[in-house]
């Protein structure tokens, strides 16, 4: 008896086996030219009279060959994943994470997708935006937010004042200027609030869905190790379309 996961791996084959013949047979048979033929023999009306030579053309397609050739790849493809359905029904396993049984007896079409799940939920982690290393960071309960430590910056503004360049003398009036100072007016105190996540948090998740994906790998190859129940529906289906035979019994072996 064949073991599943060498029926996955010849799956993918046939499909595309398949669907090579069926594209070139589909173009094929919807060309007149391909599927007729004749063969033309003169007569002339004296037996001394002119002759032509026969003008044969050879039919090159029938439409039995082409089902025939459809219907061997069909039925190859047809059993080979209905083996893998049946034995999909059977095959489970357990999820087993720190050496515990964490999912029992899984179903393996289940693990695929939750591989895949864990697969995209890992990559959403990973893209979130984190808390900036740069600041101190507190978790504040009121808002759900992270906050900074205040900081607080000067507000400045620019002021003009007079400056004597020359005092006044007995001959000449004082001199002045007009120049520009930023005065502080005041400070502003900032703290900074962010909803990103804190590394330590991210790293921690990261992990833990690590640790759950590899369990699940396990869980799936060792679901897939089973044997395959080979199942044998092709003929039967394709003989009740070609032929209008039904026939009775097992599909199984």
């Amino acid at each position: 008896m064949p073991k599943l996961n060498a029926i996955l791996a010849v799956e993918k084959g046939r499909r595309t086996e398949l669907h090579t013949l069926i594209t070139s047979l589909h173009k094929s048979t919807q060309q007149p030219s391909l599927m007729t033929g004749h063969h033309k023999k003169f007569t002339p009306r004296r037996e001394d009279g002119e002759t032509f030579p026969d003008d044969s053309q050879v039919v090159q397609l029938t439409y039995e060959a082409a089902i025939k050739d459809i219907t061997g790849a069909l039925v190859s493809l047809l059993d080979t994943v209905a083996t893998k359905d049946w034995s999909n029904c059977q095959a489970r396993a357990d999820v087993v994470v720190d050496g515990k049984v964490f999912l029992p007896q899984v179903p393996v079409t289940y693990l695929l997708f939750l591989e895949k799940e864990l697969h995209d939920l890992q990559t959403f982690i990973e893209k979130m935006v984190e808390l900036d290393p740069a600041e101190r960071w507190s978790y504040d309960a009121g808002t759900g937010l992270h906050q900074s430590d205040p900081v607080q910056t000067q507000k400045t503004k620019k002021e003009q004042r007079p400056i004597v360049l020359y005092h006044a003398t007995e001959h000449h009036p004082a001199q002045t200027q007009l120049i520009t100072e930023d005065v502080v007016v005041g400070h502003w105190t900032t703290i900074k609030r962010s909803g990103a996540i804190p590394r330590p948090r991210k790293k921690a998740l990261l992990e833990r869905i690590t640790k759950l994906g590899e369990a699940v790998k396990f869980a799936r190859e060792r679901a897939n190790s089973i044997e395959a129940t080979e199942v044998a529906a092709g003929r039967r289906i394709l003989d009740f379309i070609f032929e209008g035979t039904q026939a009775e019994g097992p599909v199984t072996k």
